[in-house]
């Protein structure tokens, strides 16, 4: 059972970075298999395709990712702080990545949904579900700032945890673009902007 188990793992860790770095599209199971070191029969003993493999990757990023936002966004810090911590752990991921692989990698799930939203639905309908998880995540944060007078009164919750959330992906995709972790450095100012935090407040947070 503890070779089975390797099995698997090195195929999940091979395909998480062979996607990261190229994309899931031109990759083949041949060579999935070649990186994890594992004879192609493992592969279909664990997935029954490409795509089911990809599903997996998928969800098991979102475990790990989600433990980490959980916890950044339900410490006890304030609200804004819990946001700004978020925004800082986003852009030290991307510079790890380019540390460790001289390129930004980006979002796998960003990546992933410009690439195969419109081939893939089953692909397409799980990024959406976690896009919207995230959306919840930050809307309890930002629920909890508005009731605290850190955001404007007038601010809809649900809109601006959304907003947040195409703000990171947008950054990330241009730091990618790039090559650049800095262009996450305007999160902040942008979410202060878009939570209509005031002037006092932002004294306090800098």
């Amino acid at each position: 059972m503890g070779r089975t188990s390797d099995a698997k793992n090195k195929i999940l860790e091979a395909a998480a970075a062979l996607i990261e770095q190229r994309g899931y599209t031109a990759l083949g199971v041949a060579e999935i298999c070649a990186v994890a070191g594992v004879p192609k029969g493992s592969f279909y003993y664990f997935f029954e395709s490409k795509q089911a493999l990809a599903r997996t990757v998928i969800d098991e990023h979102w475990a790990t990712q989600r433990r980490q936002w959980e916890q950044l966004l339900g410490s006890e810090r304030d609200p804004l702080q819990r946001l700004r911590d978020l925004f800082e752990a986003t852009e030290e991921v991307q510079r790890a990545g380019q540390q460790k692989a001289g390129v930004v990698a980006g979002c796998l799930f960003g990546n992933l949904a410009l690439e195969l939203s419109n081939q893939a639905e089953e692909i397409r309908a799980r990024l959406q579900e976690i896009f919207e998880e995230q959306i919840s995540l930050i809307e309890q944060v930002v629920t909890e700032a508005k009731e605290r007078g850190l955001a404007g009164s007038s601010v809809d919750t649900r809109e601006a945890a959304r907003s947040i959330v195409a703000q990171i992906e947008g950054r990330v995709l241009l730091a990618k673009l790039l090559n650049d972790p800095t262009q996450l450095e305007t999160l902040w100012r942008n979410c202060l902007d878009l939570l209509q935090v005031p002037a006092q407040e932002r004294t306090s947070t800098d």
